[in-house]
Formats: C-alpha cells, sequence, structure tokens
C-alpha cells in the first residue's frame, strides 16, 4: 500500500510539473498568426486556412462543389474524394502552395468500407513516394451527409 501511494505521489507531482510547463507557455505572438480568406469573409463560424509560422492549417475539406449550390457532389466516394481534394487545391492555391507542400492529412470517413475507394483517389494528387503523413478515422456523420472530410497542414515557403 506504502508503493501504491509514494507511486501516485510521483504520478501526480509529473503531472503537476508538465501541466505548470505548459500553463507558463505563451501563446505565439500576432504577428506570427494569420488568418486567410482568400475567398472573402468567412460565411461559417472558422477560416479556410490559418499560417502559423511556416505551417498553414488547412480547415477540413468535403466534397461540395464551389461552382454550383454548395452540396456535396454526387457519384459517390471516388467522385467527393476527388472535389474534397480539388477544394484542398483550390484553399492551398490562393495561399500561393501546391499540394507538394501538404506534409500532414487527416481524412475522416463516414463508412471505412469505402478506404481502398478513397485511397484509390487520394494517391493521384501526390507524387509517390513522399505522400503526406496521414491519419484516418471512420466517423458516425459529416456535415452536408458528406462521405468524406480531409484536412491538412502544409509548409509554406
Amino acid at each position: 500500500m506504502r508503493m501504491l501511494r509514494l507511486a501516485i505521489l510521483v504520478a501526480s507531482s509529473a503531472l503537476g510539473a508538465c501541466h505548470a510547463t505548459v500553463t507558463r507557455s505563451s501563446a505565439a505572438p500576432a504577428s506570427d498568426v494569420a488568418f486567410l480568406h482568400p475567398f472573402g469573409a468567412p460565411t461559417r463560424p472558422f477560416s479556410p486556412a490559418v499560417r502559423v509560422g511556416n505551417l498553414i492549417y488547412l480547415a477540413g475539406q468535403i466534397g461540395t462543389d464551389v461552382t454550383a449550390s454548395g452540396a456535396v457532389v454526387s457519384g459517390g466516394i471516388a467522385a467527393e474524394t476527388k472535389q474534397t481534394l480539388e477544394n484542398v487545391k483550390q484553399v492551398l492555391g490562393a495561399a500561393g502552395l501546391s499540394m507538394d507542400r501538404v506534409v500532414k492529412c487527416t481524412v475522416f470517413m463516414a463508412d471505412m468500407k469505402e478506404w481502398d475507394a478513397m485511397n484509390a483517389v487520394y494517391r493521384t494528387y501526390f507524387t509517390a513516394p513522399n505522400f503526406p503523413a496521414r491519419s484516418a478515422l471512420g466517423v458516425n456523420g459529416l456535415a452536408l451527409n458528406a462521405r468524406v472530410e480531409i484536412e491538412c497542414i502544409a509548409a509554406a515557403k
């Protein structure tokens, strides 16, 4: 029992020290952060991209057709993945970047059974073997009932 108390005390002390370190860290200076609005003022409560230092964080994109009604394109997972990545490409282009600057992606899928079909389209947007680092997960639902959403981090020039 004494060893258990000691282990809890040590763990608590370590967590306290970690918390103190986190709370003492300062936020990035405002001059280091730029909210990018390449298509005008946002209509929803998020920015399409935010630059922090030499990294650009893109908001998650879904397969909406920007030239039409803003609805998700029809045609299933392949069509949605293609339009999603075209939307990523458009945001990057507006920031003066291309897909080869993407270093990390997170893929959210409504149905992981569509993984292979999504990957078939996804791989065409990047040059092997230099694919971005990536995480993927199945989700319970996406905005506008999309099948896929992809968010990216890109290195600025």
